[in-house]
């Protein structure tokens, strides 16, 4: 048992899901694995495992921006052994060609914390995504004709802004979505040697103010999900270096 989750030593399963939605966690523990057991309620924050195609998987709720997903990700690793993190969660479209239920695959991030200016000392550290889930993920994404985007996201501290100045120089340098988590994330991942993604689902288009309705954010997050869960329980080594060539060229 960690200080904020309530798990016991072989509760956790060394992949995990994270939504940021304690809801979604127990939406994807209930319609996407089988043999469920809840092992964290501890602050209303759901933490489930169960089998996916018969292989142990953890869905886990961190709330909303840095500081709480820290939380939750440093004792799933420290605590619980997670060894792959894959965040689920809706992002907003900085980007003209980006459409509401569109799958964003976050490479790198930029960020307006100061999470990483304390850790480095002051100097810029730039985080990203582990490429082997990150290929799995696009394969995955076009396997089923998903409107998939790989780039840059841009993870803010803040959902209300006193200005949009900074957001729009963000956009003016081709970043493509604005989320708050996967800063923490990715950072924490290259601290303790795992591996981590983000899979995003345009939830919002901020340059037409277009939000999806209850049903698309569904359908969404639905398809969001399969992506990965599949990407969570693929075995990387046997990707093929010509699929490699094919995707990014």
């Amino acid at each position: 048992m960690s200080i904020h989750l309530g798990a016991k030593a072989g509760d956790v399963a060394e992949r995990v899901l994270l939504p940021g939605d304690p809801l979604r966690a127990k939406f994807v523990a209930e319609h996407f694995l089988e043999d469920v057991r809840c092992y964290n309620e501890v602050r209303g924050m759901y933490g489930f495992t169960g089998l996916y195609k018969g292989v142990p998987v953890s869905v886990q709720g961190t709330g909303m921006g840095n500081p709480s997903i820290s939380i939750y990700v440093t004792e799933l690793i420290q605590d619980y052994g997670a060894k792959k993190l894959i965040r689920i969660g809706t992002c907003g479209a900085m980007q003209k060609e980006l459409q509401i239920r569109d799958i964003v695959l976050a490479q790198a991030v930029s960020s307006d914390s100061n999470m990483t200016e304390k850790i480095f000392l002051g100097c810029n550290y730039a985080p990203s995504a582990d490429f082997g889930l990150l290929l799995k993920a696009y394969q995955e994404s076009v396997r089923r004709n998903a409107n998939v985007h790989v780039g840059n996201v841009y993870n803010s501290d803040e959902f209300y802004r006193e200005t949009l100045a900074r957001l729009h120089k963000f956009m003016e340098f081709g970043v493509l979505a604005v989320e708050m988590e996967s800063t923490a994330l990715y950072t924490l991942a290259a601290k303790y040697g795992v591996r981590a993604l983000s899979i995003l689902t345009v939830g919002s288009q901020l340059l037409t103010n277009e939000r999806s309705a209850h049903k698309d954010s569904e359908q969404s997050f639905n398809q969001m999900a399969e992506i990965a869960l599949e990407t969570i329980i693929a075995d990387e080594e046997g990707f093929e270096s010509e699929n490699i060539v094919n995707h990014f060229t």
